[in-house]
Parts: structure tokens; C-alpha cells; sequence
């Protein structure tokens, strides 16, 4: 074993050996890593730079010492000083290895930029929002009738709109006066109608007839990524549309392992609650941009997230869910100001965050029971919302049950030899001849498949750069129906399968899907630890689904309706090929998109569906599979491919499964069996 430092890169999980002084730029190249330099290393261009962490990271077994890293240098302290560096950020030419240490490569570091693949998915929605416009005519200052300014304007809103005990916060006094006589005394007035908890409040004053826009944000704030949609608050228009990468994820790429630094790490729950917080400053000062608009003008915003995310960004340490009884520290909707959390918009910004469910199943959860509403639904619906943590929903008009599992980041590249998160360059779809056992793929940025004319040509500027989720997903499911994958999840050798793709990988094989070595790209192969990783993953996707519908009594659903960023891009037959989710008709399982964003949506632009998520999450049961007993017993049985207990006759009359086994004596058994169509 290696006596040299261990080096882990985040968000990708690489990680490798490196001696002591080895540029980090040095080891992010040999590795593979996604890590930017145009300068050739001398320190000139600023692209590398990369934000170490240190403490204790149980997940990637490594304690990082303070002094990890080399020394500040003078090259690091001139660029600093001429052009800026961000507190904690460091140049991964000048730093060099001193002792194990974490990296984190932030998106501007790389070179292919993340895209965070969460849209606002189009939908009907009543449009009746917190906030909006009034015009009003105030009456002239009156020496026979003394009033001050805003009680004016408060009367004046009053006896047109019908709107009673209206407050105005410091700021907008401060402007109040030179606004009203530059309008001559006719004003604009943004109102927050209120809530249960709060009164309606003046947010924005315009002279005259302000034509223009107030602003809301819908902002999904996931473990791996934070997407939002900007909201034009009158007319209900999506204006804008943005998202990143949560810079939690140095901290750990599931949820568990941010509890369990925030445990090992004195302050380190304050620590990832400031990182997500700017994060998300970012995030809104990016959209503002793209939108033209000033941020001052985003006076609402609504947050969906899972459990520990919604207590880190609250400031709350998530000790307690990571064990039993994973209590919350409330699980009710929250009612905020911007200031409350330290966000850079509207200094009086109201913040609306859904209910939490129970344990592990969070706001995200309840986003998406008000976007697809299972409890209005006639049919059977098993919603999965697919991501690190996967939450799950199985209900009808007669009840909903939800449970989470914890499928990790494989499904989005992480934990996968060549796998990477979907960015330009990244094969997404797979097929495999099962006569020839060739392979061909699509990649993200390109609309040809690789055997097609023109596409090494396409593919030139983003390059073959690895394999993300639906990726990986395919690539998997098309190895089990060409034979060279057998229902255990072992990778046949060349003479076993008959295709040379199969190659020797250690004790095991690997199947070659891609091999750019000749003009220096790289080889993209899928190991046996690879296909272990989303057999785990999909197990524990799977157990949680059957799981529920041993809650409600039932062997099959009617609907399946696949949710989330990564969702969206699944494809139904490989993912019941695969056995992600339970046996049903192809044209009956479906995707929602990023349906938690679809439910904050709802909430920013309807102040009557406030009301109603909370009300329907006080009557969905919630199971725990931690203490469910045939949970186990289910992902033991979902670790083979599709299942080695539970029947799935309707895909067996779609596809043929060949049953084959590989053995480690150089024979394949068995043969192809064809599958009775139903």
C-alpha cells in the first residue's frame, strides 16, 4: 500500500497517491480531473483554483491537517492582490501536497462546466402571489389636517383596495417622501398581502405608474445541486433559469456524511450553513444578471429541500437526524425574511419554506405531492423523486405513503470509474448490439450517435469526456440484454461473451465502451465496481418503492411518474430493465421533470397552495425504512438485475433477458431464454 498523501478531488470522488510536492494541478491532470488552466501553470491565469478542506472526512477515511497544503506563496499573494482571490481559495499550480487533503474544484475551475439539468417544467397554475402591484393617489399634506406621509399612503391603499393593517419596515420610510412628490403624490406600491403570520407590508415604492415587475424565486436546493426559476410575480412567466453546484459538496456528497462532518468537526455545521448561504447568493446574483433585472425587485421566494439541507441552511446543526428517531427541529412550513438568512435581495423579502414530512423526507418531498398530486389521483401513482437521496411517494385518493432511501450519488456519476455529472462531452445514452456486442452513444452538447458521419467531427470541442447517470444507467441495462452482464451483476470475459470489449480489470472485467488513448482522450470503461455501486443504488431505490406497497397491500402500481433532475432523463425501459423501479407498462411510467421545483413554483405564484401542501403533509404516513425489517430483505433481493425474487412479467414481454451466468472458470452458462410475450 502507498505511503505517499492521499488526494481526494470533489465533486468528482477521484482520488489517487501522489508524492509529497506534487502540484495539485499535477495530480488533478493525472487523475483525470476536471481542473482548468490556460497559463501552463505559471500562475498567471487564475483558472485553477480550487478551495482545500480540512478536518475529519470519515466518508473518504483521510483527517486533514491544517498543514495539507504548502505554504502561501508570494505567486498566490501577488495575483491575490493585483486581481483578487477569494477567501480559502488557493492555485492549484502553486499549492503542492504536503499530507492527505480534500479539493474541491469549484465550477468556474472547470473546464467543462457543469450543467445543472433542472428546468421549470411548464404547468398551469392559478396565478394568486403574495406579493403585488397597487396604484394609488395619495392625498397633499394638509396643515389643517397634520398626518404624517405613509399614514396617507396606508389610507389611501386602504379605502381602493380594501387592504387593512399595512406595515412598512425603516427603508421604506427612508424613501417614502422624495418618492411621492416626484410622482406628484400618485405612487406604485409592492404589498405583501400577508399570512397567518404576518400582516400585509409595504415592499417597494414607485412614483407614479410603475409599469414594470416584481420578482419571486422558486429555488430547489438539493444535496448535489441548487436550481432556481426567477418568476415574474404579475404574470407568472419564468424569466430566468439557473442553477450550480451546492458547494456543500466538499464537505460530503451525501447527506450522511455532512451530518457526520458537522458531528467531527467543531463549528462545521455553522461552516456548511455560510457555504451554502453564499452559494445560493451566487446563485441569485447569477439569475439577476441573466435576467437584466435588479435583485432589489425579488420581494418573495420559496424553498423546497430535503431534511438536512433545510436545517444547514437554517443554521440548525442536523445531529439529531442522523440517528434514531431523526427528529426535526420542526417540521412545519417556516415563514422568514431575506435578512433571516442572510440572502441578498429584497432587504424585506419574504420567505416561504414548505413543510417537511418527517424524518427524511423533506419540503423537497412536499413539493412534489403539490406539483403531481398523488392524493387527487384515481390510479395507483408510485412518484420517485431520484437523486442522492431518493424520496418516494405510493398513494391515491384513499392515502399516500412516503419513505426516503438512501441511494447515494452513483446514479449521478459520482462513485463510477468514468463517471463525471452531466456537462458538455458526457456520453448519456447507450446502446449495445447483442449480435456484435458494439457499443454506440450519444453525448451531451451533440445530437448524433457516435457511429453516425460527422460526429467525431461534432464532438471535437467538447471531447468524449466520461459517462454521467442516464449514462451509466443505460450502459449497464444494454450489457445485461447483449449477455455480456449476467443477472449477479458479473462482467463475462472476452471468450465468455464473444466481444474483445471485454478486458481484463484486475481479479474481474470491464467492458470497453469508449477507448480515446489513441489521440489522447480517455478510456471509458465500465468496471465490476461500477456495476456494484448502482446495483447498490438501485437496490435501495427499489426496496424503498416495494416497501410502500407492502404498506398499502398491493403487487403492482398503476402509474409510475420518475422526478427529479435525474429523473427526467431516465429512460423507462432501461431503468425497469435495470430494476430501479417496479414492473409496470411502459407508457405508464413517466417523467415529471424537477417536480419538486414545479411544487415551489405553485407556492410562489399561489398563496392558496401554501395552505394546501400543508394541510395534505399532516395526512401522509410516513414509513421508515431504517427500522422496516423486509426493507433488507427486499434490497437483497433487488441487488441482482432486474430481481432475483419479485416476477416482472410485463417487461419480460417487452425485452429479452439472456440467461446467462459467468462463472470465474472461463464458461459462460446457460443461454439466451426467450421471454414469453404478454
Amino acid at each position: 500500500m502507498s505511503t505517499d498523501p492521499l488526494v481526494v478531488f470533489t465533486p468528482s470522488g477521484k482520488r489517487g497517491h501522489f508524492a509529497v510536492g506534487t502540484p495539485i494541478l499535477t495530480a488533478a491532470r493525472q487523475l483525470g480531473v476536471d481542473l482548468d488552466s490556460v497559463c501552463g501553470g505559471r500562475g498567471i491565469c487564475s483558472k485553477c483554483q480550487i478551495t482545500p478542506s480540512y478536518g475529519e472526512f470519515p466518508k473518504h477515511g483521510v483527517t486533514v491537517a491544517q498543514d495539507a497544503l504548502s505554504e502561501w506563496n508570494s505567486v498566490e499573494e501577488r495575483y491575490k492582490s493585483k486581481r483578487g482571490l477569494i477567501d480559502g481559495r488557493r492555485l492549484g499550480c502553486q499549492a503542492t501536497v504536503q499530507g492527505d487533503i480534500v479539493i474541491d474544484v469549484p465550477p468556474e475551475s472547470q473546464v467543462h462546466k457543469q450543467v445543472v439539468r433542472k428546468r421549470a417544467e411548464a404547468r398551469d397554475i392559478v396565478m394568486n402571489p403574495s406579493t403585488k402591484l397597487y396604484y394609488v393617489e395619495v392625498a397633499e399634506p394638509d396643515m389643517h389636517d397634520p398626518s404624517g406621509d405613509l399614514e396617507r399612503l396606508v389610507a389611501a391603499i386602504e379605502a381602493d383596495w380594501g387592504i387593512t393593517n399595512i406595515h412598512a419596515d425603516l427603508h421604506i420610510l427612508q424613501d417614502l417622501q422624495p418618492v411621492l412628490r416626484k410622482g406628484d403624490w400618485k405612487v406604485t406600491v409592492a404589498i405583501h398581502l400577508g399570512d397567518d403570520e404576518n400582516a400585509p407590508r409595504i415592499m417597494h415604492t414607485w412614483p407614479g405608474y410603475y409599469e414594470g415587475a416584481v420578482y419571486g424565486l422558486a429555488v430547489d436546493l438539493g444535496s448535489t445541486t441548487i436550481a432556481a426559476h426567477l418568476c415574474d410575480l404579475t404574470s407568472g412567466d419564468v424569466v430566468a433559469s439557473s442553477g450550480i453546484m451546492n458547494p456543500q459538496i466538499r464537505f460530503g456528497e451525501d447527506l450522511m456524511s455532512r451530518v457526520s462532518y458537522g458531528m467531527m468537526n467543531t463549528g462545521g455545521a455553522a461552516e456548511m450553513t455560510a457555504a451554502v448561504r453564499e452559494g445560493m447568493n451566487a446563485l441569485f446574483t447569477q439569475i439577476a444578471t441573466e435576467a437584466e433585472i435588479d435583485k432589489g425587485l425579488i420581494v418573495d421566494a420559496v424553498f423546497v429541500c430535503n431534511p438536512v439541507m433545510h436545517h444547514l441552511l437554517l443554521g440548525i446543526d442536523p445531529f439529531e437526524l442522523g440517528q434514531a428517531p431523526f427528529a426535526l427541529a420542526t417540521s412545519n412550513a417556516l415563514r422568514l425574511r431575506a435578512d433571516d438568512l442572510d440572502l441578498n435581495i429584497h432587504p424585506s423579502a419574504r420567505i416561504y419554506l414548505l413543510p417537511c414530512i418527517a424524518g427524511h423526507v423533506g419540503a423537497d418531498a412536499a413539493a412534489v405531492a403539490l406539483s403531481e398530486a398523488p392524493d387527487k389521483s384515481d390510479d395507483l401513482m408510485l412518484v420517485v423523486d431520484v437523486g442522492t437521496n431518493a424520496e418516494i411517494l405510493l398513494g391515491n385518493r384513499e392515502k399516500v405513503l412516503a419513505c426516503s432511501s438512501p441511494t447515494g450519488p452513483a446514479f449521478e456519476g459520482a462513485q463510477i470509474s468514468a463517471g463525471q455529472r452531466a456537462a458538455p462531452g458526457a456520453i448519456e445514452r447507450v446502446e449495445i448490439d447483442p449480435a456484435t456486442k458494439e457499443p454506440r452513444f450519444r453525448i451531451i452538447g451533440v445530437d448524433m450517435w457516435s457511429d453516425e458521419d460527422g460526429f467525431e467531427q461534432a464532438a471535437a470541442d467538447t471531447g468524449i469526456t466520461g459517462i454521467c447517470g442516464s449514462g451509466i444507467i443505460e450502459a449497464i441495462a444494454e450489457m445485461r440484454l447483449a449477455g455480456v452482464l449476467d443477472a449477479s451483476g458479473l462482467i463475462g470475459s472476452a471468450e465468455q461473451t464473444g466481444t474483445a470489449r471485454c478486458v481484463p480489470d484486475g481479479r474481474t472485467h470491464a467492458y470497453m465502451l469508449h477507448d480515446g488513448s489513441a489521440t489522447g482522450g480517455p478510456r471509458i470503461t465500465i468496471t465490476n465496481p461500477d456495476i456494484r455501486a448502482i446495483q447498490m443504488a438501485k437496490a435501495a431505490l427499489y426496496s424503498g418503492a416495494r416497501l410502500l406497497m407492502d404498506k398499502f397491500g398491493v403487487d403492482t402500481v398503476d402509474r409510475v411518474v420518475l422526478a427529479g433532475a435525474f429523473g427526467a432523463h431516465i429512460s423507462s425501459k432501461h431503468a425497469m430493465v435495470l430494476g430501479m423501479i417496479p414492473d409496470a407498462p411502459l407508457n405508464k411510467v413517466t417523467s415529471a421533470g424537477n417536480a419538486a421545483g414545479t411544487g415551489a413554483r405553485i407556492a410562489l405564484l399561489n398563496r392558496d397552495a401554501r395552505g394546501e401542501i400543508e394541510d395534505t403533509v399532516r395526512r401522509i404516513h410516513k414509513i421508515e425504512t431504517a427500522i422496516e425489517p423486509r426493507f433488507q430483505e427486499h434490497f437483497v433481493n433487488a441487488s441482482a438485475i432486474p430481481n432475483s425474487a419479485d416476477p416482472f412479467p410485463i417487461l419480460n414481454g417487452i425485452v429479452d433477458l439472456p440467461d446467462v451466468s459467468f462463472n470465474t472458470g472461463g464458461e459462460a452458462e446457460g443461454g439466451r431464454r426467450r421471454r414469453r410475450r404478454a
